[in-house]
């Protein structure tokens, strides 16, 4: 195969694209303070020309004319100009990092609110670090760069035009000798620009690599610990920042390239200025006097050094316009749960629950539901039993459109669920799941959580009915440690049921909701689950087959379908797979 020859552009479609993006919606309405800063940088550009110019004439001063006067009125221009200058030097950091900093917040407030949007195969399928990474280091590192490496690549390329049109307006013929740099730049950049892109993607994929094995670490200290692979884990991590360490020579080797290069290139102008202008101050007739060769070399420094400045500038934009496309990428995730333009607020929410025809899968190739009939009674108690991986808590996703079908439909009284607002439908659940989410806050914070505005008697009510009341008078206001990682399995699953009480929404959805329970704490929370679930729409998923035996209907899934259905004794009565799961587990009842 042909390796293509075409070299890389340093500036791609996708990169101005995004340019374009960040301008368009994060930027231009900041358009009269962006005025304000290039004036600002202008004027900066403008002290370094004045002070040239002043340079030059106090130089004719002492060789000329000998006035002390007129000396100490250069110096005194010259003194007020930096200070002007200083001042700028103040200012215009102040105003463009208000700038910056405003501009990424609002890119940063648009990415949580689009994240939230995302569906939840999304965060399924993505590394956490991934999305740590993207909120927290490549938007900080965009706003650093926006507002200090910006501005400053505009306040060096001003002073680079504006010192440079003062150059050719003293000698032509010498600053012809000087832009054999530009060409010598242009061609270094347009080399090194791919590879510092490759290198940065690099760098970025090894950053969430890192981020989530250390996530992935902290989650399984426990594992971790009780399997003595603290040494394996070292190692692990170790690998990663070897990885890390080496992408971050090879990019900083790469951005290396600049610096020297300008000044191997200022060297040689400097000599092609020092001998040619020495040679037209020698010779005579080229206007040109050794206070103006100075002048024109001190001009030279002055201009380099920013050029030198632009030159890293370059390297760190391409390395920031990686992180910019990775950043954007996260708005090009498609938000395919998402209301109709016609869903409807309002439905029937005792209505009979229907899956018609259901066709789902996580993966293609691997289908779950195959034209898939089940119907739930709207104000009955339904449970769904099954071997693991036989569809129980996927029917629970699909009926609170955590995933939708892929063909077919689900009903709640007769609508189907993509009809109704997204919020509005959720809103109609209370759910009580196996995968339990704790935040670091007091046991009452956590389960006023779900309805924020709930009275204080309407929390200590859903307390006492998750029988957890008692700890939280024992622990007052104390944390629950990350991840809930101070309470027991049981006390996490009381705290989910005690926020299902507190939010009573007309549809009750059991996902294991007594899974972590010794027998003697279930039983006595399966008194309050029978007043919680009392005249409500109630979905039990389970593995303990104790906790369905006094549901109305129960049907038994294996492989994604249904092979069993009926009352917990018409199911014992056919000996059939719910018997024998029952016979299995009911030496664990008593």
């Amino acid at each position: 195969m042909r390796k293509e020859s075409k070299k890389q552009p340093m500036f791609t479609r996708k990169d101005r694209d995004n340019i374009k993006w960040f301008w368009r919606l994060y930027l231009k309405d900041k358009a009269p303070w962006l005025i304000v800063v290039l004036v600002m940088v202008s004027l900066q550009a403008f002290v370094y020309q004045q002070f040239l110019s002043l340079t030059e004439n106090g130089l004719r001063v002492i060789f000329d004319e000998g006035s002390i006067w007129k000396l100490v009125q250069v110096c005194g221009i010259v003194f007020a100009l930096f200070l002007t200058r200083g001042l700028l030097s103040y200012v215009v950091p102040r105003v463009s990092v208000w700038l910056a900093s405003n501009a990424v917040r609002s890119m940063r407030q648009d990415l949580i609110t689009h994240y939230l949007r995302l569906d939840l195969a999304y965060f399924e399928n993505t590394k956490s670090g991934d999305i740590i990474l993207r909120l927290v280091n490549q938007v900080d590192a965009l706003s650093n760069f926006v507002g200090h490496g910006t501005v400053g690549a505009a306040r060096d390329f001003v002073t680079v035009l504006v010192v440079s049109g003062y150059l050719i307006y003293k000698s032509p013929i010498l600053f012809s000798a000087a832009i054999i740099v530009i060409p010598v730049l242009i061609l270094l950049m347009r080399a090194v620009s791919a590879s510092i892109k490759r290198i940065q993607q690099s760098a970025e994929n090894a950053f969430g690599n890192y981020m989530s094995g250390i996530e992935e670490m902290a989650n399984g200290m426990r594992t971790v610990k009780i399997s003595g692979q603290e040494d394996r884990e070292r190692e692990r991590l170790f690998e990663a920042t070897d990885g890390i360490r080496d992408l971050t020579i090879r990019l900083n080797a790469a951005q290396a390239l600049f610096p020297p290069s300008i000044d191997l290139v200022s060297a040689f102008v400097y000599v092609l200025v020092i001998g040619g202008g020495g040679y037209m101050v020698i010779q005579g007739g080229y206007a040109m006097d050794a206070a103006g060769i100075i002048a024109f070399l001190l001009g030279l420094v002055i201009m380099f050094d920013p050029m030198r400045l632009l030159a890293s500038f370059f390297s760190q934009l391409q390395a920031s316009l990686i992180l910019l496309d990775s950043v954007r990428g996260i708005f090009r995730e498609d938000i395919r749960i998402k209301d109709k333009d016609n869903a409807v607020l309002e439905f029937d929410k005792a209505g009979d629950i229907d899956f018609q025809n259901v066709d789902f899968s996580y993966n293609p190739e691997h289908p779950l539901f195959n034209d898939f009939d089940l119907h739930i009674e709207g104000g009955k108690k339904t449970a769904i039993v099954g071997a693991t991986g036989s569809g129980k808590t996927s029917l629970l996703s699909l009926v609170s459109r955590l995933y939708d079908v892929d063909s077919g439909q689900v009903t709640i009284g007769k609508k189907d669920i993509r009809d109704i607002k997204v919020k509005a439908l959720r809103g109609a659940f209370s759910v009580v799941a196996q995968d339990i989410v704790i935040f670091n806050a007091s046991i009452w914070d956590n389960i006023k959580y779900v309805a924020p505005n709930a009275t204080d008697d309407e929390v200590w009510a859903a307390a006492e009915a998750a029988d957890i009341a008692d700890l939280i008078r024992a622990r007052g206001d104390a944390p629950t440690g990350p991840k809930g990682s101070q309470l027991s399995g049981g006390q996490k699953q009381r705290i989910a049921i005690a926020r299902a009480f507190l939010r009573s929404a007309p549809i009750l959805l059991l996902d294991e909701a007594t899974s972590a329970l010794d027998q003697k704490t279930e039983e006595r929370i399966q008194g309050s689950l029978e007043r919680l679930a009392k005249g409500k729409t109630t979905i039990i998923v389970a593995h303990r087959l104790s906790s369905v035996a006094t549901a109305d209907k129960i049907y038994v899934l294996d492989s994604g379908s249904v092979v069993e259905q009926g009352s917990h004794a018409e199911l014992i009565a056919q000996s059939g797979l719910y018997a024998a799961m029952y016979d299995a587990q009911k030496d664990g009842y008593h």
